[in-house]
């Protein structure tokens, strides 16, 4: 029998241990991590016949050497337990990868970029699902990817949001439509460059049959035309404005995709003019998939939008307390304030990223009557507003304190949204943006409701 070593628990890593068991493989599963959650996840899997180490770092020092390690998207791809493990000649992947093995004669969509790869991903999900496909969403948000293998009905279609971190682990996935969102710097502690990590990005579209680019992104406007001729395009801004000619656009009020017209280009009931770009991608990934317009038509029309993205939780006495947690770096942040109306007070911080925040800083000068500062970048953010002098800042460390002092706030200024976009990752006070944006929920509902 085989062996396999799975390292991290949490839904991917069940998932492959689970669909390698299946396979007739002798499964272990490793997290370095000990807690409740993590023993309760160890008790179900010991229980079905798989052995799990918590609290433990894989050793390649074992006579009985595995011969598949299959890593969770947060390991470095290269960590030296990985570079040791192929010096070593033992085959290491990630669990998009695993997936891909077992659903390779389905086709997939796969859609990846710095930013909007979330709403994009769960258009493209609803709209297929409105046209009567089993096509579920997986990897970056609802199911694990393995999930989908285990599955006793294969899905219809595979639509997966995959990040750099999976596509490095992933390398043989190759989608039916391949989805290009946006490209701004960010994950450079983990991939050094900027060029190595569009390189990443690219190897995934580079495998796909069909690809989709956003036409009004400047990175992928200047540095992807000469490398994928051969691909479609969107543009929020006409016809003219269309690279190769080809692919979904908007004009006189319409989506347009190979001269037909598909939906009304405000039918989407989401602000922001990015998700006037999510859903040109979004029609151009149905219609080369051979979506009739109806089912397209009714999706959108039904979209309730994304958690956590420039979510609407609350109206109080006029203020709307919008959540926008998935803002995890500068560009996200400069997005979700340059998609509310102005005046608004804005609750940022968090575990700061590499980044340029030029542009997230003069979208508050533009936008915010107040900031306020939470989570462990507070300090350093409220240096970079003193430095652009921006004063109307306050720090206030926890979401316990941001939500009434913003309440304040807002009364004071006459502001009309109350805004949380971090511009951080979560994990100094949260496990995740998720856990960051549901305890902004609570706290809101159980003060303004």
């Amino acid at each position: 029998m085989p062996i396999a070593h799975i390292i991290g628990l949490g839904r991917s890593g069940n998932a492959a241990a689970r669909l390698l068991k299946r396979e007739g493989w002798q499964v272990t599963v490793s997290d370095r991590n000990n807690n409740p959650n993590l023993q309760q996840q160890a008790e179900q899997l010991i229980s079905e016949g798989i052995e799990v180490k918590l609290g433990y770092s894989l050793e390649l020092d074992s006579p009985e050497l595995p011969k598949l390690i299959v890593v969770s998207p947060g390991v470095p791809w290269d960590a030296a337990i990985l570079i040791r493990a192929r010096e070593l000649g033992i085959e290491a992947i990630g669990e998009m990868e695993l997936a891909w093995r077992y659903l390779r004669n389905i086709p997939w969509v796969a859609i990846t970029g710095t930013n909007g790869k979330t709403t994009t991903t769960a258009l493209i999900a609803a709209i297929f699902q409105a046209a009567g496909l089993n096509a579920p969403a997986c990897g970056n948000i609802g199911f694990a990817a393995c999930e989908l293998a285990l599955a006793e009905t294969p899905p219809d279609w595979v639509i997966a949001e995959i990040s750099s971190y999976q596509i490095e682990s992933s390398a043989s996935v190759a989608p039916r439509i391949g989805v290009w969102t946006t490209f701004t710097p960010d994950h450079l502690s983990r991939h050094k460059t900027l060029e190595n990590y569009f390189n990443i990005k690219a190897h995934l579209l580079a495998q796909s049959e069909q690809q989709i680019f956003n036409g009004n992104d400047p990175y992928l406007q200047n540095n992807a035309p000469s490398r994928f001729p051969n691909a479609y395009w969107t543009n929020v801004k006409g016809k003219a404005e269309l690279i190769n000619g080809k692919g979904a656009y908007i004009e006189d009020g319409w989506v347009i995709f190979d001269e037909e017209k598909i939906v009304p280009a405000n039918a989407l009931k989401m602000v922001g003019d990015h998700n006037q770009q999510n859903l040109l991608m979004a029609v151009a990934a149905a219609c080369l998939a051979g979506i009739e317009k109806d089912a397209i038509a009714k999706a959108i029309d039904n979209f309730p939008g994304v958690p956590h993205r420039l979510e609407h939780i609350c109206t109080w006495q006029g203020i709307d307390f919008i959540n926008d947690s998935k803002a995890t770096n500068y560009d996200a942040a400069e997005v979700g304030l340059n998609a509310v109306s102005a005046p608004a007070i804005l609750i940022a911080g968090g575990e700061a990223k590499a980044g340029d925040d030029t542009g997230w800083m003069s979208m508050i000068q533009a936008k915010t009557a107040a900031v306020l500062l939470i989570g462990d970048a507070a300090n350093a953010f409220a240096k970079r507003l003193d430095e652009i002098g921006y004063t109307r800042y306050e720090i206030v460390e926890t979401m316990e304190r941001a939500i009434p002092k913003s309440a304040e706030l807002a009364k004071q200024y006459h502001a009309k949204v109350v805004l949380l976009s971090p511009a951080c990752a979560s994990f100094d006070q949260y496990k995740s943006f998720e856990e960051r944006g549901n305890h902004f929920r609570r706290i809101c509902e159980a003060t303004f409701q």
